[in-house]
């Protein structure tokens, strides 16, 4: 018969064994598959990352991209959750109340900075000094399009009709009513917005006829313009861009309007430094990569990787700029009620 005493031994040497198995698989990572971060160096757990538009726009598109090239090189999840509304600042105002700890970031755009604070009340305006700036990711340009049966093909066109034009935009607040905004104002062509949710809809619109025209990003919009079902009448960038060379520029056409958008990476204001540096690291890897370069080109998105403190410098600028000339035409984007 087997004593006590042997039974005992095996029992504590089989308790022994598991829970040095148990410690193994940790140290192999094994607490990386919780939903939220754990004790540990981070990341213990998997990173959201919220995108403040439909899914399928830019923001979502390069949102997306990134998640996967961070996931990667950090060994976790990153899901992507779409939270629209109000041109990013019902995501923006979450981002600001999450926990700052790394587990949650988000892509901003820069119109909900620099724009939007010019078209709604003070209680309304997302302040950037409430988050912390990572780093800067990637220009969008905008193009002003009209269906290929209108005849249009430039801004003189729009000026010719001698009608009041129907421009679409990608929303109260957005670069798309800024730029459409000023190019109908310095042209003297009377014209009224129709502002929708991004630039998908608005282009759906334009295809349908409830717009005569739209103003939207050039990613939005390239598949349209190749398979020339739109006609691109004018960017509103400084220069032509290499995703359309034979466009000409606002400018050309001798209208002041430069608009573009601007995307950077955030996470909640009091996020450590540490923490923070993994991510950035992660996402430079990602950038670095020949499937993400290839990203960019495909979405016609050009890259502008930059410091926090150089991010900040484009939105001051861009601010100070949009501000004065709604000023010197006395153009308000505020929604009509």
């Amino acid at each position: 018969m087997v004593s006590n005493k042997f039974n005992r031994r095996i029992l504590v040497t089989a308790v022994s064994a598991s829970v040095l198995l148990a410690g193994l698989l940790a140290g192999c990572g094994g607490v990386k598959t919780t939903s939220t971060g754990g004790k540990g160096d981070f990341p213990t757990g998997n990173i959201q990352m919220s995108v403040g538009a439909s899914p399928g726009g830019s923001t979502d598109l390069i949102t997306r991209a990134l998640a996967e090239g961070i996931g990667k090189d950090l060994g976790v999840s990153v899901p992507v959750i779409n939270k629209p509304g109000a041109n990013g600042a019902l995501n923006a105002k979450e981002l600001q109340a999450a926990k700052p700890d790394g587990y949650k970031i988000a892509v901003q755009n820069a119109s909900l900075f620099t724009i939007t604070p010019l078209a709604v009340s003070p209680n309304e305006v997302v302040k950037l000094d409430d988050f912390d700036l990572l780093g800067g990711i990637s220009q969008d340009d905008y193009v002003l399009i009209a269906p290929v049966g209108s005849g249009y093909k430039s801004i003189a066109d729009l000026k010719e009709a001698g009608k009041n034009i129907k421009y679409g935009t990608t929303g109260v607040g957005t670069g798309a009513q800024l730029a459409s905004a000023l190019t109908f104002k310095q042209a003297a062509i009377p014209a009224t917005d129709v502002p929708f949710d991004g630039g998908a809809p608005a282009l759906t619109a334009l295809l349908g006829s409830q717009v005569d025209v739209a103003t939207i990003q050039v990613g939005d919009g390239i598949e349209q313009i190749k398979a020339h079902k739109v006609v691109p009448l004018a960017v509103f960038s400084a220069e032509r861009i290499k995703f359309l060379p034979d466009v000409p520029t606002a400018k050309e056409q001798g209208y002041d309007v430069v608009v573009s958008q601007y995307r950077f990476l955030t996470a909640p204001k009091g996020t450590p430094d540490d923490v923070k540096a993994k991510i950035l690291d992660a996402a430079k890897k990602t950038y670095a990569t020949d499937a993400y370069k290839k990203f960019n080109d495909a979405h016609c998105l050009t890259p502008i990787e930059v410091s926090p403190d150089e991010v900040r410098k484009i939105l001051d600028q861009y601010t100070t700029k949009y501000k004065a000339q709604l000023d010197q035409y006395g153009i308000s984007l505020a929604a009509k009620k």
